[in-house]
């Protein structure tokens, strides 16, 4: 439980600042990410995927394995107060490739003060290295122009036109696929 808490706090202060975030989660207070969205996600990997916590708890990662097949949609409805979110999962959803089992980044933050010091790609690094062993692809929708640089230095590629979001930031759905 102790690695899902800080992962919320992690997350949640990495992206307290990211134009996604704020365009998820109009109207709402900023600590109403960490409920949302951050908490919902981190609890979901715990149970059906991976979380991953630097050491000095400054960085976080959330994968989620997927299948070649899509996964059943969550017949629950969103609540309207919540529409932006709805649209990204929605866009996002359907870019999301499919045919092919990999693993899928949902998260990688650094809370603010720690940015710019390889946490992220040191956690990046190690996951990758252990999808290559396996023979497994990975996939991830970048936020920011600065997030993409990253995940370009560790092979993945853009895979198709930006998802330009309604009223909102453009994300890049992103695919590398597993190294010798």
């Amino acid at each position: 439980m102790g690695d899902t808490d800080t992962a919320v706090r992690v997350l949640t202060a990495a992206f307290a600042d990211d134009p996604l975030a704020r365009w998820l989660l109009p109207g709402h207070p900023a600590g109403a990410a960490a409920d949302i969205v951050f908490g919902p996600l981190v609890h979901a990997s715990s149970s059906h995927g991976e979380l991953a916590v630097a050491p000095d708890a400054t960085a976080a990662a959330v994968w989620l394995p997927r299948a070649a097949d899509p996964p059943e949609r969550d017949q629950q409805p969103i609540p309207e107060a919540l529409a932006h979110l709805r649209a990204f999962m929605e866009l996002t959803e359907a870019r999301h490739p499919t045919g092919t089992a990999h693993l899928y980044l949902v998260l990688l933050g650094v809370v603010p003060g720690a940015q710019g010091r390889g946490l992220g790609g040191a956690l990046l690094r190690e996951r990758l290295g252990r999808a290559d062993a396996a023979g497994l692809p990975a996939y991830l929708e970048a936020t920011s122009r600065s997030s993409r640089a990253l995940y370009e230095r560790h092979g993945f590629r853009d895979t198709g036109d930006p998802i330009h979001l309604p009223d909102g930031p453009t994300v890049w759905p992103m695919w590398r696929p597993a190294r010798p």
